[in-house]
């Protein structure tokens, strides 16, 4: 009679030991992809969020919007141009990235959360200064710099200003638009700014949602867990490709700068961070030194 009661009793259970052990602690989620895109998705992910926040969990959000740019700079009749997997970001292209980012993503993020009943503060470029940038020249074969416009590297973060944020009760929301030190800004990878952030933080984690199920190993199978040496190793051997590269690549930044876990998940599955940090199994890939 009661059997669905117990289950759900059970799973609660089931989260306690986890709950102790992330208390009071820093989670940062790179949110992308299709669970940016789906509603019932972003429902998802933000409700998961929220839930952090409200057992006691320090998460911080850090959003891109790579297709949204895309979509605004073709109705703008400009083409998206990249070189090595970096966009190159001229000043009209950033203009477009500010306005999308900023303007739009994330404060529908923010407005998202306090539907939910949390609390959020949204930081982009200039508002909060959070993320300290400088230009990024990406090289070619021979050596020889590439301008890529207003495309940056993380200088620096604010991670005391976060802080205090945080100890407010608020839940913090970043774009990846860094600003310089004459006050120009600039456009930043990321999965390379949510692990600058993470390491900044101290964060117990970092994870990223992403449209496949994880690292897969050569059968294509998940690889639930590895350490950094093999999944160094994955990289040079090119058993790796596309979209991963970077986000193993920046897991494997943040581990290296004191992170103790990072974690690539599919965020088109229902609550994927629920249930990745709160279950036994997990559903993702987690990177360990």
């Amino acid at each position: 009679m009661f059997e669905h009661l117990i289950k759900r009793a059970n799973a609660v259970i089931e989260a306690l030991p986890y709950l102790i052990k992330f208390n009071d602690k820093t989670i940062v989620i790179k949110y992308g992809g299709a669970a940016m895109q789906d509603e019932e998705l972003k429902k998802s992910v933000i409700e998961d969020v929220v839930l952090l926040k409200m057992v006691g969990m320090n998460p911080v959000l850090v959003h891109g919007g790579g297709p949204e740019i895309n979509k605004e700079l073709m109705k703008r009749g400009i083409e998206p141009v990249f070189i090595g997997g970096y966009r190159l970001t001229d000043k009209e292209t950033m203009k477009v990235v500010q306005k999308v980012l900023g303007e739009k993503i994330n404060q529908q993020i923010v407005s998202l959360i306090k539907k939910a009943g949390g609390k959020a503060k949204g930081f982009y470029g200039k508002k909060g200064r959070v993320i300290k940038a400088f230009k990024y020249f990406k090289k070619d074969e021979a050596g020889n710099k590439i301008d890529l416009g207003f495309t940056g590297q993380v200088g620096g973060i604010r991670y005391r200003f976060l802080n205090k944020w945080m100890k407010l009760g608020y839940i913090p929301v970043l774009t990846s638009i860094g600003v310089g030190k004459r006050g120009g800004v600039y456009n930043i990878n990321a999965d390379k700014a949510a692990a600058a952030i993470a390491a900044y933080l101290k964060a117990e984690k970092m994870i990223m949602l992403t449209d496949v199920h994880g690292v897969l190993d050569k059968n294509s199978k998940l690889i639930s867990e590895i350490n950094t040496y093999k999944a160094d190793k994955m990289i040079k051997l090119g058993q790796l490709s596309g979209g991963m590269i970077p986000k193993v690549k920046s897991c494997l930044y943040a581990i290296r700068k004191g992170v103790k876990k990072a974690h690539i998940l599919d965020g088109r599955i229902p609550h994927a961070l629920l249930l990745e940090l709160f279950t036994d199994c997990g559903i993702g890939t987690m990177v360990v030194k």
